[in-house]
C-alpha cells in the first residue's frame, strides 16, 4: 500500500496545482470596499457587489492565496444546512428562522447558476444529501430531525427505511436515512480559484501574501475611513469587511471572537466500478452524512474516490491554526475506521482501506454556534462567518446579504428580504480565555465520542445522556 500524502493544503489543490501567486500589496492604497480574506465569503461578496455597482473600487487582501483556508479544504458539500437555526428560532421567532432556511434552500441553486454563468467548472453535480442512522438512538434523532424539517415547510425531504436507504447508498448497518434534494457535490478548490479569476476579470484587485494585522474603525481617522493595516501598507476604505472565518483569531483583538475548530479528511485511492456497483453509490452527486454526535461527511469525487471527513483532533491550544493541512495520525485512524465501517468491502481491517491523501483545516465557531452577518455604517466595519462547517453554500448567502447591507449604507437601496434575515447583526459573546477554552472543547468532543460508543453498543433508543450534557455545556 502506498504512503498516504499528508497535508499540502488539500488534495483538491494538489490535483489542480497551487495557484500562481498574485502580487502582495505594495504601499498604502484606497478603496471603497476592502475585503479581508480571500475565501468563498470574500470572493462572493466582491462578485455580488461588483455586479450591483461596477463602479465600486474593491480590494481583497489575502494572507496566503485565495482558497488557502476552509474554502479550499472542505468536504465539497454544497447544501442547505446552516449553523444556529434553533437559536435563531428561540431568539427571533420561528418565522424568521424559517425565512433563513428558505433562503438557504435557494442558495444551492444560486451557486450552481452563478458557476454556470461564469463558466466555472467545479465538478458540480446536484444529487441531494443522504444522511443515515446506524444505531437506534441515531434513528430516533433522524426522525425527530425530519419532523422538525417538515415543521419548517420542507415538502421535498424523504424519510427512508433500511431498504430505501440501501437503494440510494448501501451503507453497512444503516437502519434508515433521510434525503433532501438541496445538495450537490463540488470540487471546492476549482470553485474558489474560478471565482477568484472571475472577480479579477471584473476589476476587483486581489493582493495575496498580504497578512492583515489589525482592522481600525473609521472613528478617529482623519479622513473618516476604516483601515486594514498590513506590513506592506494600509488600505483605507469606506467599508472594511472581516471575512476570515477560522483564521479570525490571528487578528489583533479577535483571539476570542471565533474558535478555530479543526476538521480532517481522508481520501481513498480511485475505487473500481465493482465497488461502486456493490455500494450502490452512483455518479448522481449525492453526498453522504450520518446522525452520530461526532458526525462524518463524505462524497464520491469526480475521479471515483471517497473523500470522508470528521472532527478528528478538534482544537489546538490557544486557537492555533495549521500551516499546510497536516493531519495527526490519530485523526487518520479514526476516519479510516469510519470508511471501513461504512463500506466493509474496502478491507477486512481499517488498515486495509486504500488511502492516498489526508488533510485538515479550520472552521470558525462562534460561542453560540450561530452564523452572523454584520455591518456598522458609523465605524465602516463589517463581518460575516461562523459557519461551523456548513459554509460552502452559506458563504454565498452571507455575501449577498453583505452586498445588500453595503448598498443600503451607501443609499443605493433600502431594506431587502436578505437584510431582514435573523443573522444580520446577531450578537455573540466571546469565548472563554485559555485554558478554559481548550478544556471545554476537548471535554465536549470526548463526551460526544463516548456517547457515540455507548449508542453503538446498543444501549437504548434514546440519545445518550452524555451527549445531552455536552450540548448544554457547549451552548449548541
Amino acid at each position: 500500500m502506498s504512503k498516504v500524502i499528508n497535508g499540502g493544503v488539500s488534495y483538491w489543490f494538489s490535483s489542480i496545482g497551487l495557484p500562481r501567486p498574485r502580487p502582495a500589496l505594495d504601499g498604502s492604497a484606497e478603496a471603497d470596499v476592502c475585503i479581508v480574506g480571500g475565501g468563498f465569503t470574500g470572493l462572493w461578496t466582491a462578485y455580488y457587489l461588483r455586479k450591483a455597482d461596477p463602479g465600486l473600487r474593491i480590494t481583497v487582501l489575502e494572507r496566503r492565496f485565495c482558497g488557502f483556508g476552509a474554502s479550499g479544504r472542505n468536504g465539497g458539500w454544497l447544501y442547505n444546512g446552516f449553523a444556529g437555526r434553533g437559536v435563531f428560532a428561540k431568539r427571533y421567532g420561528r418565522a424568521a428562522a424559517g425565512d433563513l432556511q428558505r433562503a438557504m434552500d435557494g442558495t444551492v441553486d444560486e451557486v450552481i447558476r452563478a458557476a454556470r454563468e461564469e463558466s466555472i467548472e467545479a465538478d458540480i453535480r446536484k444529487g441531494g444529501v443522504l444522511e443515515v442512522a446506524r444505531t437506534p438512538a441515531q434513528l430516533a434523532r433522524l426522525r425527530s430531525f425530519a419532523q422538525e424539517e417538515y415543521g419548517y415547510g420542507d415538502r421535498e425531504r424523504l424519510v427512508l427505511d433500511a431498504a430505501g436507504t440501501r437503494e440510494r447508498i448501501a451503507v453497512e448497518g444503516a437502519l434508515g436515512g433521510t434525503w433532501t434534494p438541496h445538495g450537490a457535490r463540488i470540487q471546492p478548490a476549482k470553485l474558489v480559484t474560478g471565482l477568484a479569476r472571475t472577480v479579477e476579470r471584473m476589476g476587483v484587485r486581489i493582493h495575496e501574501s498580504t497578512p492583515v494585522e489589525r482592522i481600525l474603525p473609521a472613528q478617529g481617522q482623519p479622513d473618516g475611513k476604516a483601515r486594514a493595516v498590513t506590513p506592506y501598507g494600509t488600505v483605507s476604505a469606506r467599508y472594511v469587511l472581516r471575512l476570515t472565518e477560522g483564521f479570525t483569531a490571528d487578528l489583533a483583538g479577535e483571539r476570542r471572537t471565533w474558535l478555530p475548530m479543526n476538521s480532517s479528511i481522508v481520501l481513498t485511492e480511485p475505487l473500481p466500478e465493482s465497488f461502486w456497483a456493490e455500494a450502490g453509490w452512483g455518479e448522481s452527486g449525492t453526498v453522504l452524512g450520518d446522525f452520530a454526535h461526532a458526525y462524518m461527511y463524505a462524497q464520491r469525487t469526480a475521479d471515483d474516490r471517497i473523500a470522508l471527513g470528521g472532527r478528528g483532533v478538534p482544537y489546538r491550544y490557544g486557537s492555533r491554526t495549521d500551516h499546510d493541512g497536516t493531519t495527526r495520525e490519530r485523526a487518520v485512524r479514526q476516519l479510516r475506521g469510519i470508511v471501513r465501517d461504512f463500506f466493509p468491502a474496502l478491507g477486512a481491517r481499517a488498515a486495509d482501506v486504500p488511502l492516498s491523501h489526508t488533510w485538515s483545516g479550520v472552521l470558525g465557531v462562534p460561542r453560540d454556534w450561530c452564523t452572523t452577518v454584520q455591518l456598522d455604517r458609523a465605524s465602516g466595519l463589517g463581518a460575516a462567518g461562523g459557519y461551523v462547517g456548513s459554509g460552502v453554500a452559506t458563504t454565498n448567502l452571507a455575501a449577498r446579504t453583505l452586498r445588500d447591507l453595503v448598498l443600503r449604507a451607501e443609499g443605493q437601496g433600502g431594506d431587502t428580504e436578505l437584510t431582514a434575515l435573523p443573522w444580520v447583526d446577531h450578537a455573540v459573546r466571546r469565548w472563554e480565555p485559555e485554558p478554559l477554552r481548550w478544556i471545554g472543547v476537548q471535554g465536549m468532543y470526548a463526551a460526544y465520542h463516548a456517547a457515540d460508543r455507548a449508542e453503538a453498543a446498543g444501549r437504548g433508543e434514546r440519545t445518550s445522556t452524555i451527549a445531552r450534557i455536552a450540548d448544554l455545556v457547549s451552548g449548541r
